[in-house]
């Protein structure tokens, strides 16, 4: 007897259908083919455990499998549930005339309990699209699936449920999430507030503008000054993320399954801190079986890399790509997949081998060469790609023993939003340009264009620090984005003169700047 059930294979965020075969005859064999790979085949032991457990017997027979399409790699445990189902199916243990109506995902315990999967959301997109009745998930993942709507999600414990469900013998109820509701109530809860900041007002500011103009943005200074905390404050100040970014973010995030149990969708923007230690794989993505890296789970939010020069030099290579492209490409022999990364990568280091180079309380014992090797750590190409560079210097005592906090986060987002709303007025008719760090050289020209006075400014800045020649259209950016929040229609003198005080790294005297 030929049975049919559908399931589906998730590589990368694309997802396609997989119609899963059994065909069993007289013999004593098991075949399966289809290309799966060492978890799906090693399947045959815990189904044969989970059908027993539940009073099943798995049939004896020449039981052949085909995982359709045959030439697309299965991979993972998440066959388990369909291929069990359509064994018992075939096999005359159960009678359902709803198969084709339902596509199932889940791990089988040894006890028949389903286990959760990698990638519910997308696999229930895909479900769906091709206008199938319900999806059938473990329980763990039900409300994840349940945000796609116009399908009924089921959340299943055990595979005597689900075979009470597909042969009518018991009635559940399809699982729903509000999600519009549950999505605008978590946006603003934040347990990082910039009200925790006591002073530190350029360096505020400086992450203002980052924030309005979704521009990278490097903090120096010595330990202590605060850099870390100011950095995981900063997704508290950008602007809401929309419905359609939370659900492309939700789903590389199903991929990873790094999805926390009971999440439907992410509510705010995500802020990935790797350690320096990581790998170029772990951070870009990749692997036998690709999956995604730091900065794709980082994307439509931020990538933070504390202690930049501890980095491995040939893992900060490679984000350079990234950084412009706001996408990453994995290649293998026979296919290649795709993840976004659209990101802010903010990033923070000391100025120098001990921390303390320009800091007015500890006296620094390191020679201008350690000190010009230390920032050479970092790339021009790199450095090149962001737009804002700070300086810190610790807290003076009578600011931190203030005792009325800083201005708080929702005050400095209610301006940053006011500034994007100008920059998407302004994109509008420009595909893939969402705010200013993403203009190219003609938008510069365009709408960043500096006066006389302006141009003046910048020439002698140019001179007296010695700027690099890649400075200036970053200069132009950051000046737009300052523009921006000040309400300003054109780019003026004293947004430029902001600007070049936002690029410390591109002057030539950086080691020579000691105070004595």
């Amino acid at each position: 007897m030929l049975v049919k059930t559908y399931s589906a294979a998730v590589n990368g965020l694309d997802v396609t259908t997989v119609r899963v075969e059994v065909n069993i005859v007289p013999g004593v064999m098991y075949h399966l083919t289809g290309l799966g790979d060492t978890a799906v085949r090693e399947g045959r032991d815990r189904i044969a455990s989970a059908l027993q457990f539940n009073g099943y017997k798995f049939p004896h027979g020449d039981i052949t499998i085909n995982l359709a399409p045959a030439d697309l790699r299965k991979e993972g445990s998440s066959f388990d549930l369909p291929l069990a189902i359509a064994i018992l199916a075939a096999s005359g243990a159960i009678v359902s005339n709803s198969l084709d109506q339902y596509m199932m995902v889940g791990e089988l315990g040894l006890d028949g309990t389903l286990q959760p999967i990698k990638g519910a959301l997308p696999i229930a997109i895909k479900a769906r699209a091709e206008k199938l009745k319900g999806l059938i998930v473990p329980k763990q993942n039900e409300r994840e699936a349940a945000v796609v709507n116009n399908l009924e999600v089921y959340g299943i414990n055990n595979i005597m449920d689900v075979i009470k469900l597909i042969t009518g013998a018991a009635e559940y109820e399809p699982t729903f999430v509000d999600t519009r509701r549950e999505f605008y109530e978590q946006q603003y809860s934040f347990d990082l507030d910039f009200a925790d900041v006591r002073g530190q007002e350029s360096v505020r500011r400086a992450l203002e503008v980052a924030a309005a103009g979704g521009h990278n943005l490097i903090m120096v200074g010595p330990p202590g000054s605060g850099k870390s905390m100011m950095a995981k404050r900063l997704p508290s100040i950008l602007p809401p993320l929309s419905l359609a970014e939370s659900l492309e973010t939700t789903q590389i995030h199903s991929v990873a399954g790094k999805l926390q149990r009971g999440t439907s969708l992410i509510s705010q923007r995500p802020f990935r801190a790797p350690h320096h230690t990581i790998s170029e794989v772990a951070l870009v993505g990749g692997g036998i079986n690709p999956q995604p890296g730091e900065i794709s789970l980082a994307h439509n939010g931020v990538l933070f890399a504390d202690e930049l020069p501890e980095f491995n030099k040939k893992t900060l290579e490679v984000l350079r790509q990234p950084l412009e492209d706001h996408k990453i490409t994995i290649s293998r022999s026979k296919y290649t997949v795709e993840f976004p990364c659209s990101f802010m990568f903010i990033a923070s280091m000391n100025p120098c081998p001990c921390g303390y180079f320009n800091d007015p309380t500890h006296n620094c014992c390191c020679s201008t060469g350690q000190i010009q090797r230390y920032m050479n750590k970092i790339s021009g190409p790199l450095l090149d790609r962001i737009d804002i560079q700070c300086e810190i210097t610790p807290v003076p005592f009578k600011d931190i023993s203030k005792s009325e906090p800083g201005e708080p986060s929702a005050a400095i987002r209610e301006r940053v939003i006011k500034a994007r709303d100008i920059q998407t007025a302004r994109f509008k008719e420009y595909r893939g340009i969402h705010c200013n760090a993403q203009m190219t050289e003609r938008m510069i020209h365009q709408f960043a264009e500096p006066d006389e006075q302006s141009i003046a400014l910048l020439r002698t800045a140019m001179e007296k620090f010695s700027l690099s020649a890649r400075a200036y259209n970053r200069i132009l950016k950051v000046a737009r984005t300052i523009a921006d929040l000040a309400g300003a229609e054109n780019v003026q003198s004293q947004h430029i003169a902001e600007a070049i005080g936002y690029r410390n790294l591109d002057r030539g005297d950086w080691a020579e700047r000691r105070i004595y």
